[in-house]
């Protein structure tokens, strides 16, 4: 099929999904419940549908009642069993893939069950709903007139037992429908390559004179990528080597600190920036407006949402609400119920809401990775608008970063303590860390009031760190490429005190 042919009858099939997807934004809760009893009623014969009697389930709350909410350590077993082959355990369907998400630097990786349903249902349904609403709303897109770049992760067979487990963008690639990968660069063999810099040269040498399009993937690691062509062709921006660029889909950490760095390499008003929320758990959420930077929750992929409140998370006044009793702005703990077996998961991420009709959200963080050592209640929402908007002022571009406390120590008061890489750092670090700290504080005022007069707090300490510290502590550790990235918070030391130490012995 000629290209011009091909791109008119795919973007024309994109776009009836928009109907289905007006549905659920129709009726909420009526589609919510559903995909509940659905996956109840499909789930009743195995292992978990008959501890927890799923058969005479018949409503939310005796569901609430009998199934407990669990985090990964709490189903490892049962994961681990799978792995061994065992089926029919929290899934009807075999599973066999497992996507191994490592959370950031831990050393134990856990592994997400994709089951066949959650692999077309949800993931390759959210690819496809993030092109429809992109398609709805660029009714002049020339997107499959040319490539699409993707940037994912390795794959690696668990010998064992016939069961195969990567990145989840790796299993994504090795299982795209034939016209998807028609559209799509760089070729397979080179997306699952198991060496990162390997595989960057190779994307780069078979990129390079392609017609891109879009892209898709981490900013942190497409950022690496992007550089590397940058320095292979001699252009000055990327828009000289790929000039019908025209959209980038990007996840997996907030894009605000890099976007002026990419408004750098796309010098285009044009250039259009969609966030997705796609996780090894599941596809959450697709930004379907334009300009706009918060993402519609989908509801009818096969997932199930609950909700806890962050102001009573882990406390004995914990609550578990539905989609109906959330409230716009504060923030959650998300708990999901899928099509993969994961029933009342505590997925670890935290989102708020920013509009109920129709529900969208915004990322907020990690239950794990958040400053609040002295109630300041500090989230990555706040340090990432914090660092984007004084970089901005002092014309500066961020690598990475992360954060910590610094504990009270006798008569010493408390602060926090951040190990920043830039591309060029400021000139000088004491004006740049108190409009860090000012910024901050207009941004959180619970910050704000453990800053006044430095009753409780002292103005935060900013360390620069050497070139590429972070990415040569991650390729020491393994973790180079995919959806690996360093935590941005810590309610501890420990993390921080690693990447100094480490620092130090490469001097």
């Amino acid at each position: 099929m000629a290209i011009p042919l091909f791109h008119t009858v795919l973007s024309w099939f994109l776009k009836k999904r928009v109907h289905d997807i007006e549905l659920f934004i129709k009726y909420p809760h009526e589609v919510q419940s559903e995909q509940l009893l659905n996956l109840i009623k499909y789930a009743k014969n195995t292992d978990m549908g008959k501890k927890f009697g799923f058969d005479d389930i018949k409503t939310y709350d005796d569901f609430s009642s009998r199934v407990p909410v669990r985090k990964y350590e709490e189903i490892v077993s049962m994961i681990d069993a799978c792995r061994k082959g065992k089926q029919n355990i929290f899934w009807p369907s075999n599973i066999k893939w497992f996507a191994k998400s490592s959370g950031t630097t831990n050393d134990k990786s856990k592994f997400i069950p994709i089951s066949n349903e959650s692999l077309e249902n949800c993931h390759f349904k959210g690819g496809k709903d993030m092109l429809s609403l992109y398609f709805s709303n660029n009714e002049k897109s020339s997107l499959f007139q040319g490539k699409a770049l993707r940037l994912g992760g390795s794959r690696a067979l668990y010998e064992d037992n016939n069961t195969y487990f990567g990145d989840l963008s790796a299993i994504i690639i090795d299982n795209l429908p034939l016209w998807a990968e028609y559209v799509s660069a760089p070729s397979h063999k080179v997306s699952l390559m198991d060496e990162w810099e390997v595989k960057l040269e190779a994307i780069v040498e078979e990129t390079l004179n392609e017609d891109i399009r879009s892209m898709a993937g981490v900013p942190s690691w497409m950022m690496v990528l992007l550089q590397k062509i940058l320095s292979k062709s001699g252009k000055s921006n990327i828009l000289e080597i790929w000039p019908n660029m025209e959209v980038y889909f990007h996840g997996g950490v907030n894009f605000i600190p890099y976007k002026n760095q990419y408004k750098k390499l796309f010098p285009n008003s044009e250039m259009n920036y969609i966030e997705i929320y796609n996780a090894s758990e599941g596809f959450f959420g697709v930004q379907d407006r334009l300009n706009s930077d918060d993402m519609l929750l989908m509801l009818d992929y096969g997932i199930f949402y609950e909700f806890i409140p962050m102001s009573c998370y882990g406390r004995q006044n914990e609550i578990i609400i539905g989609l109906n009793d959330v409230k716009i702005g504060e923030q959650y703990a998300i708990i999901i119920t899928t099509n993969s077996g994961l029933w009342r998961y505590h997925i670890g991420d935290t989102i708020k809401f920013t509009c109920l009709s129709p529900y969208r959200i915004k990322i907020t963080g990690r239950t794990k990775h958040f400053i609040n050592v002295f109630g300041e209640e500090i989230v990555i929402e706040n340090t990432d608008s914090a660092l984007e908007i004084v970089c901005k002022k002092y014309k500066l571009e961020m690598i990475d970063y992360t954060a910590a406390p610094i504990f009270m120590n006798g008569n010493e008061k408390g602060g926090h303590e951040w190990l920043i890489e830039f591309k060029n750092p400021p000139k000088n670090i004491k004006n740049f860390s108190e409009d860090l700290d000012k910024t901050l504080q207009r941004i959180n005022s619970d910050y704000q009031a453990k800053r006044y007069k430095n009753m409780t707090l002292n103005c935060l300490k900013v360390n620069v760190a050497k070139k590429d510290l972070f990415y040569s502590w991650l390729k020491k550790k393994g973790k180079i490429g995919g959806q690996h990235k360093v935590p941005r918070l810590s309610n501890n030391r420990n993390l921080i005190e690693e990447l100094l130490d480490y620092e130090a012995a490469l001097s």
